[in-house]
């Protein structure tokens, strides 16, 4: 069986556990259940913390996970990253007290506070500033008010947290992380499978089906606003001069896709959710 890692907790578990079933996964009933075997995909899952995932793959005790980026680079693991799962995004950078640092240079012979040390010193490393780091687990914010840092390294969204600590975001980004397929240094049987419904997933929630009625006489038209992965499916309809268009389209621009071929004299335009793919 192909030996998966789960998240158990955090904020790419709930997400995860939804991918793998809509990818045709079995999932536990119990949140607190570690182990599930699921015998018909012939694969058995491990739910674990996700700062641990890396290790148990890179290790080869396991075959595949589903982790963070960010968790992938702190470890140090031998595990490679396969491919982005599209969500769980999330960016690193630095911050310090309002006004004090302007540049990663000015954090040489300083002190650095950070839940992710194998990340940031490798990223400090590659542009040659030594600092001090001082691993915390979370809440780094609060390490310079306190004293124990005199900048922070961590996550940062909309930046509302550091502002209410009093610091300012400086210097590169760190890392531009998300939720990633990892695998062991040898791909094991059973891998392409999965990696081929997971990416049926990707597509199923990134593209809708649109079908529509249109004169043959504005095909090229239409194409030009709406081209499909390869190209649209057309059919003759009983009136001559109409086709009906089948084409998968972008979810988000569903709406756009919809006013332009009305536009240009398109009808009866109809969007159907996709829910499984095979590209």
């Amino acid at each position: 069986m192909l030996r998966i890692a789960v998240p158990n907790k955090g904020s790419l578990a709930d997400t995860a556990a939804q991918m793998l079933s809509e990818a045709g996964y079995a999932g536990r009933r119990d949140p607190k259940e570690l182990h599930l075997i699921d015998a018909r995909n012939d694969v058995e899952f491990f739910f674990l913390r996700p700062r641990d995932i890396a290790t148990y793959v890179g290790s080869g005790a396991l075959d595949v996970g589903i982790t963070g980026r960010d968790l992938l680079l702190d470890s140090g693991s031998k595990a490679v990253e396969i491919e982005s799962l599209g969500f769980g995004d999330s960016t690193f950078r630095f911050a310090g007290p309002i006004g004090k640092f302007s540049t990663l240079e000015d954090l040489a012979g300083l002190r650095v506070a950070t839940s992710y040390p194998g990340l940031v010193g490798s990223f400090l490393a590659d542009h040659n500033v030594s600092v001090d780091l001082v691993p915390l687990d979370g809440a780094v914010e609060s390490a310079v008010r306190l004293g124990v840092a005199d900048a922070v390294a961590d996550v940062v969204s909309t930046g509302t947290t550091l502002r209410k600590a009093e610091l300012d975001i400086f210097g590169p980004v760190i890392l531009e992380s998300t939720a990633v397929l990892i695998g062991a240094p040898e791909e094991k049987a059973g891998l392409a499978t999965l990696r081929r419904r997971l990416q049926g997933v990707l597509v199923a929630r990134q593209f809708v089906i649109m079908d529509y009625d249109l004169p043959e006489r504005l095909l090229d038209q239409a194409t030009a606003i709406a081209g499909g992965i390869e190209s649209p499916t057309v059919s003759p309809l009983r009136d001559k001069e109409w086709v009906a268009v089948r084409v998968m389209v972008p979810r988000e621009r569903t709406n756009q896709i919809m006013d332009a071929l009305y536009e240009i004299g398109a009808r009866a335009i109809l969007v159907s959710a996709i829910h499984a793919a095979r590209l």
